[in-house]
């Protein structure tokens, strides 16, 4: 894991990732010597490419291991735990019972439609009323105390619930960003110079 990306003040000072694509791709640092695209723009491309789609698929793949800690739909454990999910959730349950969200919005993550559950989950939770929320983390606070997990009834449920729905916020924060262009950005920037 790369953990710092400073560009130094000298020519020859290398940051970090522009080391380690220099091994990476077996190439000296300053290659290609005289040429256009050298190891440090490859760097700044890559730097910038991973942030906002890697911090995605962290969250979304957060969101996966959420819901495989839950029993599994098809399962004689999961059909009970989604039935009871769908009674203490309501209509705002629907959103998440696997009769209707699917396996396609898992399936849709590995092609790039990175907030599809992330929209049902964030959906889902803010439908619940207060009691239903509460309702919900007890069962899901059910289904955990068989695991390791070391939280045990109402509070893990309801940690699970915060986790899912922060990770959920993580993805479609920043799905916004792409269409948020570089003019957008630099007024941002300029409009808190100015403030």
């Amino acid at each position: 894991m790369i953990v710092n990306r400073h560009i130094g003040n000298e020519p020859d000072d290398y940051d970090e990732l522009e080391q380690h694509l220099a091994h990476k791709l077996n190439a000296p640092l300053n290659w290609p010597e005289g040429g256009g695209l050298t190891i440090g723009h490859v760097a700044d491309i890559a730097a910038a490419t991973a942030c906002d789609t890697t911090f995605s698929q962290a969250a979304n793949g957060h969101l996966i291991d959420l819901f495989a800690a839950l029993p599994l739909p098809g399962s004689t454990e999961g059909k009970a735990f989604w039935e009871r999910i769908r009674d203490a959730g309501g209509s705002a349950a629907w959103n998440i019972v696997p009769a209707n969200m699917g396996g396609h919005l898992f399936d849709r993550l590995q092609d790039g439609n990175e907030s599809g559950v992330a929209y049902r989950v964030l959906s889902f939770l803010e439908g619940l009323t207060p009691s239903q929320r509460t309702a919900v983390a007890e069962v899901i606070g059910s289904v955990l105390d068989h695991g390791t997990i070391g939280v045990t009834g109402r509070y893990g449920g309801e940690l699970w619930l915060r986790d899912a729905e922060m990770s959920a916020w993580r993805v479609a924060l920043a799905s916004r960003r792409e269409f948020e262009t570089t003019q957008d950005r630099e007024q941002f920037f300029e409009a808190w110079r100015r403030a």
